[in-house]
């Protein structure tokens, strides 16, 4: 029997109508075979315990563990290998960039990413790139994923054909599975995984939803038996991938097949998540489905954006996976997406998740309610959205981002990062959520924003305050979440800046192993 007992822990409270108050006495809590078995003063180790440890917590602050419930790990992965173009504000900024990085690295192919063409004055060109790149590959990445900026090389290389301007949309998440023909996958392999699992667990995360475009079940549990078995991971699968999944009999919350040979029969910590839909596509790559056309209509071909599926080809995937037991997760970033998704949803009875719901109507906040879809939300995208926002949906923005709606409407709302397009930090988004800004400036529609305790009861997968019952998903912090302070801005530093010491997982130590515990 297995046993973690953790001395004098002040439980921070988490969940529905938590109002912060004065630091809580400091409790012992008790787990036992990856489950909280007692949570009370003094309490003595289990009799029956053969290997117990006990940590002195000294007065820290316990909290359920985080989640990040909107994850491209492979994407995070590799993302430091990357060229950062974050800060690139025209095509010229990005072709330098590329031209510097190929002067350092001749010969080598490069992969950037973070660029975020949607704010700059003109559309780029394959020939421009072509003239700082010569027959080098070149990729370049967008900061929301949805669209990349290849020479001619690397469309050659990809099989695509040559053209004068960006890849985008369907398109693009094909040929993306095929980069690791350019750069090979040392990038996506079984230790880069798990720098990144153990990089999460020191921020206090103990699981994520995985949506990865390519893999599946069989390259998990390859992971898992290679040391990856560090956090709780609910691996989802696209359209592509659901025959597979089908055929395995895969309902959301199995286990993966293959988990009990590798950890043991009672692991649960690998299962099955959502078939993932992504409706339309978003905001900076003026590809998200909107009720009315953008500001700037007159420089595209869809004045509105577009939706990348039918309604009843939405319909028909809702349908097979609700037929299955699968939940699903409809990316919907424009008002009219979110509307057409959640009408599928009530057509089908399928249950999930829309994944952003960035722009949305108050009676599709209200519908999501009714229909009791979960809203999963990014909130760091709105730190770099904010002025792009302004910009092409103008008078629009006070819908983006309606995070005050979707609560007092009554939504399950979750929070995630969608790493790669923001880093995957929880305490960025809860900070973001509080705060609605990155800068000097006043919170951006601050009448949406959140309170401490709110965000982080959106963060721990629906578990309040540790008690009985609860999985040993703990997390130690070195520091109060819900000190006081005279502004948001202060109050967002702070959240930003969260020391943790110590991540549990099932009672297992993921993080803080070498920390001064008492």
């Amino acid at each position: 029997m297995a046993t973690l007992l953790i001395r004098q822990a002040r439980l921070v409270p988490v969940g529905a109508g938590v109002v912060a108050g004065p630091s809580p006495r400091p409790v012992d809590v008790a787990v036992t075979d990856g489950r909280v078995t007692a949570v009370g003063p003094d309490l003595p180790v289990h009799p029956g315990a053969s290997n117990a440890e006990v940590v002195d917590a000294e007065g820290r602050w316990l909290i359920p563990g985080l989640w990040d419930h909107h994850v491209h790990l492979g994407q995070w992965t590799l993302a430091s290998q990357r060229l950062d173009l974050a800060a690139a504000r025209s095509p010229e900024d990005a072709t330098a960039a590329v031209a510097q990085r190929l002067a350092e690295h001749p010969g080598y192919p490069v992969i950037g990413w973070g660029h975020r063409s949607g704010g700059w004055e003109r559309d780029v060109t394959v020939s421009e790139l072509d003239a700082v790149s010569g027959d080098t590959p070149v990729v370049l990445i967008s900061g929301d994923g949805h669209h990349a900026w290849l020479n001619t090389t690397a469309l050659l290389h990809l099989a695509m054909p040559v053209r004068d301007s960006v890849v985008r949309e369907g398109e693009w998440f094909a040929a993306y599975a095929r980069l690791s023909t350019l750069v090979g996958d040392d990038g996506t392999s079984p230790e880069a995984y798990r720098r990144a699992l153990d990089s999460a667990a020191s921020l206090g995360v103990v699981g994520l939803t995985d949506f990865e475009f390519s893999g599946g079940a069989s390259d998990w549990l390859h992971r898992w038996e290679n040391g990856c078995d560090r956090l709780r991971v609910r691996m989802s699968t696209y359209a592509e991938g659901l025959d597979e999944v089908l055929g395995l009999a895969l309902r959301t919350g199995d286990v993966l097949p293959g988990v009990a040979d590798v950890t043991g029969p009672d692991d649960r910590r690998l299962t099955m998540g959502p078939l993932k839909i992504i409706s339309d596509g978003s905001l900076n790559t003026r590809t998200a489905w909107c009720c009315e056309p953008y500001a700037d209509a007159h420089r595209l071909e869809y004045p509105s954006g577009q939706p990348n599926l039918s309604g009843s080809e939405l319909r028909t995937l809702l349908e097979r996976a609700h037929a299955a037991g699968l939940e699903v997760a409809t990316h919907a970033i424009g008002d009219a997406a979110a509307a057409a998704a959640l009408s599928a949803y009530a057509a089908t009875g399928a249950r999930g998740s829309i994944e952003h719901a960035q722009m949305l109507a108050r009676a599709d906040s209200r519908r999501m309610a009714e229909l009791g879809v979960r809203a999963s939300v990014q909130p760091a995208h709105l730190l770099d959205d904010r002025d792009l926002t302004e910009k092409i949906w103008q008078e629009r923005a006070a819908r983006c981002f309606a995070f005050r709606w979707m609560l007092d409407d009554g939504v399950d709302l979750v929070l995630g990062s969608d790493a790669p397009v923001s880093p995957l930090d929880p305490w960025l988004a809860i900070a973001a959520a509080v705060h609605r800004s990155a800068d000097e400036r006043e919170p951006w529609h601050g009448e949406q924003a959140l309170t401490v305790a709110e965000a982080l009861a959106a963060s721990t997968d629906g578990w309040g305050t540790v008690d009985v019952g609860h999985p040993g998903d703990l997390v130690l912090l070195d520091a109060d979440p819900y000190a006081s302070f005279e502004t948001s801005a202060e109050q967002g530093a702070w959240l930003r800046s969260m020391p943790v010491a110590a991540t549990y997982v099932a009672g297992e130590a993921v993080h803080g192993e070498g920390v001064e515990l008492g």
